[in-house]
């Protein structure tokens, strides 16, 4: 397999991203989520790119892209505008296999909802989309059953209400959050040490990444919309997952996907790094599934 990575910039939404490419075929674009950078897709990228063109960038406000500081900068009409700018850079007459982590998850559902005719098959992990779990939310609440599960989800969902006290939760990640992250995500998650992730630039990142939060959470969930798509959708379910319940994950996406996968993995959030393996089989798997491609075992020999 190929996995020389040649980097280049492309011009977002008024910002500059800086994208990496590997491999040769078809096009498979892959997002990170936050405080990420596109580095925590590297295991992952490293063994499809054997079969495919595989594609990431750094996301507005991290790594070596732009980093806006106002918070409407981060809207998810922007995130879309980015990842389209980076489609007709990477791939401008073939719809792409998308696959998104975390925030890039969320912001993969704007893009797979908004301009499906660019995608392929869509994978997501460990990244609802913001309207269906809005819906998933006001439906458990009208079941007295479903209280316990909403319950649970948003004691998962502590931190956002944290992201959203000014000034706060940037000072914290420029100081000792941001110089113990690695060490912490080692100890709670199993991430393996020493590569590029975190990258250099965490602190920098984390704290313009808290404005995904502040831009785009309240709106979605006191007015959510009918999010829908017929891209072909494999949700990938972190079982151990600290941030999103895999009742949410599993169940919030089904009303509004007309061709939906669920696949159940023991495995904690940050999964591309603790099992880059497995979530390269999946997503090989479920494109070849959805009649798309017919792909080789990404693992290595």
């Amino acid at each position: 397999m190929s996995n020389e990575v040649s980097s280049r910039r492309v011009r977002g939404d008024g910002v500059d991203l800086a994208v990496y490419e590997r491999g040769q075929g078809p096009t498979l674009l892959l997002v990170h989520g936050y405080p990420d950078t596109h580095a925590v897709w590297d295991a992952v990228a490293g063994r499809l790119a054997g079969r495919f063109h595989v594609v990431t960038y750094d996301v507005r406000g991290a790594g070596a892209s732009s980093r806006p500081r106002s918070r409407e900068a981060y809207r998810f009409e922007h995130l879309v505008a980015d990842m389209r700018a980076v489609l007709d850079a990477v791939s401008p007459d073939a719809p792409v296999h998308l696959a998104g982590h975390d925030w890039g998850s969320i912001q993969s559902w704007e893009a797979v909802c908004a301009m499906p005719e660019r995608f392929a098959t869509f994978t997501s992990i460990s990244g609802p989309c913001l309207d269906h779990a809005a819906h998933w939310i006001r439906a458990g609440l009208r079941r007295t059953s479903g209280v316990p599960a909403v319950a649970r989800q948003m004691l998962h969902s502590w931190y956002i209400a944290a992201f959203h006290t000014p000034v706060l939760p940037e000072l914290v990640w420029r100081g000792l959050l941001g110089r113990r992250w690695g060490r912490l995500l080692e100890r709670t998650e199993g991430v393996p040490a020493g590569g590029a992730h975190p990258a250099p630039t965490l602190a920098q990142d984390a704290a313009a990444g808290v404005n995904l939060y502040r831009a785009n959470m309240r709106g979605r969930r006191r007015d959510p919309g009918e999010r829908r798509t017929n891209v072909p959708t494999q949700v990938v379910v972190a079982t151990r997952d600290a941030f999103v319940t895999p009742r949410l994950a599993a169940e919030a996406a089904r009303p509004f996907t007309a061709e939906l996968t669920v696949r159940p993995v023991r495995a904690p959030h940050w999964v591309p790094l603790t099992d880059p393996v497995t979530i390269a089989r999946l997503i090989g798997e479920h494109i070849e599934t959805a009649g798309r491609l017919p792909v080789d075992d990404p693992s290595p020999s």
